[in-house]
Parts: structure tokens; sequence; C-alpha cells
């Protein structure tokens, strides 16, 4: 066997114990991801988080090694009671740090519109939101930090554009 073979290839013990090594060393990044889910009025759903003092997006950080789609249906499951195939990505946004937190990696979801009997079906099932409403574009605005707001207006532009968009501390 040559020196001139691929590590991966001479010695496959020795290529992980590499990667694990680089793995260790290299940044960790915080990723968020949350969902657009409207009504059949077009109107968005919001949830009031009592640990924080705006209204957001339903969703919420994934944990070690979660997927973000599958982030934002278990935190649907658990905070709404509420089982949803997540759709397409409408936009990404990697917000650079800001007072005591590191960056993250903010993921919005397209959830849908709701009908009616699944709309009744919500509930409040997690002690860390105080309540959820549907909201016009106009009370979104109003409800969400300008930064949030920014990052979902984006996103539903790409609800009509069908064009995800990657944004840098929501701007694109």
């Amino acid at each position: 066997m040559s020196s001139e073979d691929p590590l991966y290839e001479r010695d496959p013990e020795a290529w992980n114990a590499y990667l694990a090594e680089g793995n260790a060393r290299q940044a960790r990044k915080r990723v968020s991801a949350d969902v657009i889910l409207r009504d059949p009025h077009g109107r968005i759903l919001l949830v009031d988080p009592r640990y924080k003092p705006d209204w957001d997006l339903p969703g919420g950080m994934a944990e070690a090694n979660e997927p973000p789609a599958e982030a934002v249906r278990r935190e649907l499951r658990e905070e709404l009671g509420f089982n949803l195939q997540v759709g397409d990505l409408l936009c990404v946004d990697w917000v650079s740090p800001h007072g005591p937190w590191d960056d993250l990696v903010s993921f919005i979801f397209d959830g849908g519109t709701l009908n009616e009997q699944a709309i009744s079906e919500l509930r409040i099932t997690d002690s860390e939101l105080r309540a959820c409403e549907f909201c016009d574009e106009g009370q979104v605005k109003e409800r969400l930090r300008p930064y949030v707001w920014r990052r979902v207006s984006i996103a539903l532009d790409a609800l009509t554009t069908r064009r995800a968009r990657y944004l840098q501390d929501g701007y694109a």
C-alpha cells in the first residue's frame, strides 16, 4: 500500500480519530426552528412565552443532534399538543452574538393553513406558554421584536415566491 493512499482508506480508525478531534474543537451552533401556521383567513399563529417579554412564532430550540424540522415538530407537540408534518423551508437566519448569547442559526418552516378542526384542537400543553392567538400581519409586526419581524416578513414573502432565503441578522 502506498503512503499516498488517503488516510480514510489506509487506516479507518485513525481517520475516525482525526474526525473526532476536529469535531471536539469546532464551534457548536445554537439552532432554533419555528413555523408559520395560518388560519383560513391568512392570520398567523403566535405564542406568548412566559419567559420573555414578546410574542413569538411557535417552535423553539433544537436539542443536541436534532434536525431543525424535527425540533419544530417536537416543540409543537410539547407546547400545543399538535402533530404537524412540517412543510418547506422558508428562511434561514444567522443571528450574530448578542448579550450573553453566542450566535444562532434560526430556521422558519411553512406549517400550512390549518382547517377549523385542527384549530379547535390547538391547546396550550406547556407551562412555558401564557397564550396563543392567530394575528393579522399588523398585529404580528406589533407583537414581535423588530429583528424577528424582519425574519418573519421575509419568510412570508417566501410563501409567495416559493424561494427560501438566507438572512444575516434578519437582513437578506
